[in-house]
């Protein structure tokens, strides 16, 4: 048991735990049925990079920089400069519980003209829990933490197409043994990759010298996870982000990006039960990995328009002086009955030297949000030069 913070515990355990189990049942929403679906450790789908947060997490086709792992690690074959490290932090849901962040920290090396390592590090933390016994009893304080490190290699084929990977280890500790009536909980770990591309050209669009990209990102493709010895295996947030992004060279100061993302998970959708617990319509969520990926494009219960409820679209614009000043905003809209999570972005950069700095600055439709207000910053340091197989596209 325990005895305060508990609108710490409430986030923990609807937000962080119950979003990894199979929910018996829908709810209703305006009396149509609401449907989300529902993963394990969703700390990873957070964004943490402050520049693609102020785009409305749209991101995964702009021009990369030292936080690209966390959307494309493909984007950082065409860097101009040779290494860099960067750490992005965030408050999050700070209008309901104060203690809840997460932070980013991040590296690139590029070992030659085509291939580029990195690395990085998100930790997550959940504040603090007050523990307390059937007596009342102060059994002390625990702080549930979730973490995860990335190791990633990126290949460039020439100045307009690159691939990286990304191999992830994950571990979520949400109980420290605490919790459990009939089974002892565990933390959860697990292992996961990301496969990823970027594509890019130079081209003449509107009268107006102009680059062109399409990125895609498979993340968090791995094993289950599970919080209890020989207990319930919980599907990883399977993400699917397909997005283009076109930049016009004004002039030789000014630059204009434009970016839109589609994203989808890749888990399965949670059938319609009926009283007994029997499947009315939809299929069984409990699958393997594969079976859960290729099927989350047929399985929702409502059919392809539901399908289509659960791609989240990101859009966002950027202007940019002389590379070293930048303004953005943008909007993200997630369907009413699949989570609800629209808002409207905005955010600055500013470049000098070796130094940047972005933040980003998150307005919810909904004033009682617990998105509402959120504040991610970045600051990022790069080194060097990379050589030819780096160069900016507009270097004839």
């Amino acid at each position: 048991m325990f005895k305060n913070n508990l609108p710490n515990w409430f986030f923990i355990t609807f937000l962080f735990v119950i979003g990894g189990l199979n929910l018996p049942a829908q709810t209703q929403t305006n009396g149509s049925q609401a449907n989300n679906v529902v993963t394990a450790v969703p700390f990873l789908l957070i964004t943490p990079d402050a520049r693609a947060g102020s785009m409305g997490n749209a991101g995964v086709a702009v021009e990369g920089d030292v936080n690209s792992s966390s959307i494309n690690a493909a984007k950082l074959a065409y860097l101009s400069e040779s290494s860099g490290f960067g750490i992005s932090y965030s408050p999050w849901l700070k209008n309901i519980v104060p203690d809840i962040n997460l932070a980013y920290l991040s590296g690139y090396y590029k070992l030659d003209d085509r291939n580029t390592l990195a690395a990085s590090l998100r930790f997550f933390s959940l504040g603090s829990v007050t523990l307390i016994d059937e007596n009342e009893q102060n059994l002390g304080t625990f702080k549930p933490s979730e973490l995860a490190i990335d190791a990633s290699y990126v290949r460039s084929f020439g100045e307009e197409f690159a691939l990286g990977t990304t191999l992830r280890y994950i571990y979520s500790n949400l109980s420290s043994g605490q919790f459990g009536a009939t089974q002892q909980s565990s933390d959860g770990q697990a292992v996961a990759v990301d496969v990823s591309g970027i594509y890019r050209t130079q081209t003449q669009f509107l009268n107006t010298d102009a680059i062109l990209s399409l990125g895609a990102n498979i993340s968090n493709i791995g094993t289950k996870i599970s919080y209890s010895t020989g207990g319930t295996n919980y599907f990883l947030p399977t993400n699917l982000k397909l997005g283009g992004a076109s930049t016009f060279l004004i002039d030789e100061y000014s630059e204009f990006t434009f970016a839109l993302d589609f994203n989808k998970l890749l888990v399965p959708t949670q059938p319609t039960y009926g009283a007994d617990g029997e499947i009315i319509s939809g299929r069984n969520p409990n699958r393997s990995v594969p079976a859960g990926i290729f099927g989350s494009f047929s399985d929702a219960p409502g059919g392809f328009s539901e399908e289509l409820k659960e791609v989240n679209i990101s859009t966002g614009i950027e202007y940019r002086y002389n590379k070293q000043f930048a303004l953005r905003a943008g909007y993200h809209y997630e369907n009413p009955l699949k989570g609800d999570a629209r808002y409207l972005t905005l955010g600055a950069g500013f470049k000098y030297e070796v130094f940047n700095i972005d933040f980003a600055y998150l307005i919810a439709n909904a004033q009682k949000s617990p998105l509402a207000n959120t504040l991610r910053f970045s600051l990022m340091f790069n080194f060097g030069n990379a050589g030819n197989g780096s160069r900016d596209p507009r270097v004839n």
